[in-house]
């Protein structure tokens, strides 16, 4: 990979160290979403949402509300919306009016939906498993042991 700049290249040693590790966490998140979005355009013409979205309904076989999707997705209903229209017009997902409430409907996967992101799972997985290869298995599991020990110091406060 070409030595570009990235947001961690903004620091220089005498910042604090929680400057430098806030932007090398960053700065490995862009690296890492931005290889993905990138393959899931090329081999599979879709983008990071979409697949997101999907995904949370491969979760939710009863379906979900567009409520829920927003919510789990952390992103507005209208761009829960959008990219529903754009599944349901290709055949990926189905909305059935909630009988209850008649304001709502709920979000499932087809079977084609279903097959198609099963197919795109198992690429993302492997692509997963690709970029942290050359990583031992001590440092991913200490990496994993410290940011599980920062997400839980955050939540507390």
């Amino acid at each position: 990979m070409p030595d570009v700049p990235d947001l961690e290249s903004r620091t220089v040693p005498e910042d604090h160290q929680d400057l430098r590790l806030w932007l090398r966490m960053l700065t490995c998140c862009n690296l890492i979403e931005s290889e993905i979005r990138s393959r899931l355009r090329i081999e599979y013409d879709t983008t990071l949402p979409r697949f997101d979205l999907m995904a949370q309904l491969q979760r939710a076989p009863g379906g979900m509300k567009m409520s829920e999707l927003s919510r789990h997705m952390m992103v507005t209903n209208g761009n829960i919306t959008g990219i529903t229209d754009q599944l349901e017009k290709e055949g990926m997902v189905q909305r059935t009016r909630n009988a209850t409430d008649r304001r709502s409907s709920l979000i499932k996967l087809t079977p084609k939906g279903r097959r198609a992101f099963t197919k795109m799972a198992q690429s993302h997985e492997a692509w997963i498993q690709s970029l942290f290869t050359g990583m031992s298995d001590s440092s991913r599991a200490a990496l994993f042991e410290a940011l599980g020990e920062l997400k839980l110091l955050r939540r507390l406060q």
